[in-house]
């Protein structure tokens, strides 16, 4: 029979079994709950490869648990053989079983990888659903600003700061930067995170299949700002998605360059804030760092550099250079006959592969300096 325990022990018990609970207090299991289709397939990647690795330690485990009791010194187990230093049997077991699990692993892991590749759009809504080929993707251009997110629907002409929203079973589209420093942009009910850096874009597809509200945040350190650097991501049907879509163009606010610099400030535990209408190409400034005025956009940069750098822009980089910094397709000049696939030159001005040093970096005749012309 089995003896009580006393009151006393009966009261501590109460008293102090919930400070067990305490190490569970940090925990949120959306990771293994999620509510979009790309999440889900991550969930079910991190339980196969848990349970195949699980294949082998706990084996393990339980044998040295076992040995242990089983050869200890009072024990005097009769098969005890100090001398023994060989089983090709056992070698066999001992390295054959960790390599087929290892090459199961693999193969999973490889083949989910590439499934779940972040820039590859999604072929499936869920498990049963397939993506129709004429579905519209939701486009949503999203900005890491200290310390605070700006969302661009650039489709809709709307914005939004710290909320995020979205239609049920809707594939999305996210093309994602930072404005200083990087991030990682990460809604763990909708997809893994993917990380956002200035002057890059990165890009992520998914889709949600069940309405709700859900956290997203910045998974890498970023600064003072870093804890309260999170937004609402908000799943509903298409009716509700219209009505939220009216409610931000009700605002009545505009989000130019002007209004994007003062946002661009740090600032902590900003309200969502929304904006009815959104300056062209306004996404292309913060990825190109050029919103500022006067500054020259990377793309421009870059493209003046493969031509050899300043004194050596190409036709493309005079005539197609528009007032923002970015480069007008338009802005080639005809090609001359017999050269396909080159660019002509400016009248009187020395092809770029036969100028000397001293000539480097002579403007055409006729030819102003980007940096006099347009203030860039």
């Amino acid at each position: 029979m089995i003896a009580r325990p006393s009151a006393k022990c009966r009261a501590f018990l109460r008293r102090f079994a919930p400070l067990l609970l305490l190490p569970l207090g940090a925990c949120n299991w959306v990771v293994m709950a999620p509510s979009g289709d790309v999440a889900v397939q991550q969930r079910d990647l991190i339980l196969i490869a848990t349970v195949l690795m699980l294949l082998i330690v706990l084996p393990v485990m339980a044998t040295i648990a076992w040995f242990a009791w089983k050869y200890r010194a009072k024990a005097q187990a009769a098969d005890y053989d100090p001398d023994w230093d060989h089983s090709t049997s056992l070698e066999l077991l001992i390295w054959s079983a960790p390599l087929l699990i290892i090459i199961a692993l693999g193969a999973v892991t490889w083949t989910s990888t590439h499934l779940l590749d972040p820039y590859r759009p999604i072929e499936r809504l869920d498990a049963q659903r397939k993506v129709d080929p004429a579905a519209k993707r939701l486009q949503v251009e999203v900005v890491a600003l200290d310390w605070k997110w700006l969302f661009i629907y650039p489709e809709l002409g709307i914005a939004t700061v710290n909320e995020l929203a979205a239609p049920v079973d809707q594939p999305i589209e996210f093309k994602i930067t930072s404005a200083s420093i990087m991030n990682s942009f990460f809604v763990p009910a909708l997809a893994g995170q993917i990380y956002a850096m200035p002057g890059m874009q990165t890009s992520l597809h998914a889709v949600v299949n069940k309405p709700g509200s859900f956290d997203g945040f910045s998974a890498n350190y970023s600064g003072a700002g870093f804890s309260n650097m999170r937004f609402k991501f908000h799943a509903m049907d298409q009716s509700g998605f219209a009505q939220w879509v009216a409610r931000v163009k009700a605002s009545g606010k505009a989000l130019d360059r002007a209004t994007y610099v003062k946002l661009e400030q740090p600032s902590e535990k900003v309200k969502p804030t929304y904006f009815a209408s959104v300056e062209p190409r306004l996404f292309h400034a913060a990825l190109n760092m050029c919103v500022q005025p006067g500054k020259r956009c990377m793309d421009a940069i870059m493209m003046t550099d493969m031509h050899g750098g300043a004194g050596k822009e190409s036709a493309r980089d005079t005539a197609g250079l528009r007032h923002d910094g970015t480069i007008d397709v338009g802005g080639y000049h005809p090609v001359e006959p017999g050269k396909k696939g080159e660019i002509a030159q400016p009248a009187g001005m020395t092809p770029a592969a036969e100028r000397t040093p001293a000539e480097r970096g002579k403007q055409a005749p006729g030819q102003q300096d980007h940096e006099g012309h347009d203030g860039h």
